[in-house]
């Protein structure tokens, strides 16, 4: 590829093969790893713009962001709020309680921020931004830095501690609400 960058998303780690509908808890995890991903091409076209500008490589990585934290992103989001977070406040456990308050607030952190952020992968998508300021990268850093504990959160305290209340009946209903949000055919 011209200048060497690639735009396809790469991982640090193995990604888990078929993670789908039946398994919510795994696509979550699995959604997570697509986020970790999305951040790696985040990383890689900043340091490409500063070399290049926003050549058609860093639009079309830019694109790739884009696309997923508008779709992909806010719907692994409802998928917490709609059948997480619940199964967890119907519990006693005023630590998971405040996890899931925390949770949430990331949630309306990761919106806002991105709303900044998106503005900056747009203008070099456009091609009109052909050098990051340091406003630009503050806004890209501010969306970047809230993911790797809230993943973490999710992963170490929020999920597990669903994972029991939300077995058989529940589990099905959640599968179905997000293969249907999605508009993904049941088996």
């Amino acid at each position: 590829m011209a200048h060497g960058m690639d735009t396809r998303a790469r991982t640090d780690g193995p990604v888990k093969p078929g993670a789908g509908f039946e398994q919510p808890f795994e696509m979550l995890e699995a959604c997570h790893e697509r986020v970790h991903r999305m951040l790696n091409l985040l990383h890689r076209l900043r340091e490409h713009v500063a070399l290049h500008g926003a050549d058609e490589q860093a639009r079309q990585a830019a694109r790739d962001v884009m696309r997923y934290f508008d779709i992909a992103a806010p719907e692994h989001h409802r998928d917490e709020e709609l059948h997480v977070f619940p199964a967890l406040l119907a519990g006693g456990d005023a630590r998971i309680h405040a996890v899931v308050a925390r949770l949430r607030d990331d949630h309306l952190q990761m919106e806002s921020r991105w709303k900044s952020a998106r503005a900056v992968l747009a203008a070099i998508e456009q091609g009109e931004r052909s050098r990051l300021s340091s406003t630009d990268e503050g806004q890209l850093d501010a969306l970047a830095d809230l993911y790797p504990g809230h993943i973490q959160a999710e992963e170490e305290i929020a999920y597990p501690a669903a994972k029991p209340l939300l077995a058989g009946a529940p589990l099905e209903a959640m599968t179905r609400d997000m293969m249907a949000r999605r508009g993904v055919a049941g088996t």
